[in-house]
């Protein structure tokens, strides 16, 4: 079983990012929001599941491990595959889907594509009391808007920044960002990788 890679990434294209890992490619499929935070050369570091079907065997990884556990949280439900749980996590946090499925909110789960109410309302049944609903977030950590803050900061960590630099530069954008760029995970990060800057990504913490 593979559980974790760490890497430099040789190709990030889409939802998935290709890890030199000794000389060896491996291509791992993630959330875009990951992809876009990666960059050719980069080191980068993933916790992964190795999938194995009849026909292939197929490498997902996320740069926290409670991305991890909720996507092997929700492969374990009925109706849901693979790239449906990659789905789910590409536009909620672990937090988020946490907080859906404590508050037996299936709508949330609706809206994303490949998932069916009946399965979205499965998701909700099959995962309550096996995530711990959010706690109130201290007041020194990042804005959280609508999740995008929490995954820029995921990928963020995930390429090697520390966690407090992280917070800081997603906090601080997040403060100065509009309403709508502050709600979008594409444009949060492209916003906070300018922030940090490529100087800072050289000297980052490794």
């Amino acid at each position: 079983m593979i559980s974790s890679l760490r890497g430099r990434v040789i190709a990030a294209a889409g939802s998935s990012i290709v890890l030199d890992v000794g000389g060896v490619g491996f291509h791992v499929h993630t959330t875009p929001a990951f992809v876009l935070a990666t960059r050719d050369g980069a080191e980068a570091s993933v916790h992964t599941a190795l999938i194995v079907r009849e026909d292939a065997m197929t490498l997902f990884g996320f740069p926290t491990r409670d991305e991890l556990e909720v996507f092997e949280l929700l492969i374990g439900v009925t109706g849901v595959g693979p790239k449906s749980a990659l789905g789910v996590l590409s536009a909620l946090s672990p937090d988020q889907v946490a907080e859906a499925v404590h508050r037996e909110d299936d709508a949330v789960f609706r809206k994303v594509s490949g998932i069916g109410p009946k399965t979205a309302k499965l998701i909700t049944v099959s995962l309550a009391g096996k995530l711990q609903a959010p706690a109130a977030r201290p007041a020194s950590a990042p804005a959280v808007a609508g999740g995008a803050a929490e995954n820029v900061l995921a990928a963020l960590t995930g390429l090697g920044w520390s966690e407090r630099v992280a917070a800081e530069a997603v906090d601080e954008t997040v403060a100065e960002a509009s309403e709508v760029d502050a709600a979008s995970v594409p444009t949060l990060l492209r916003l906070t990788l300018a922030r940090l800057g490529p100087a800072q990504q050289v000297g980052r913490a490794r």
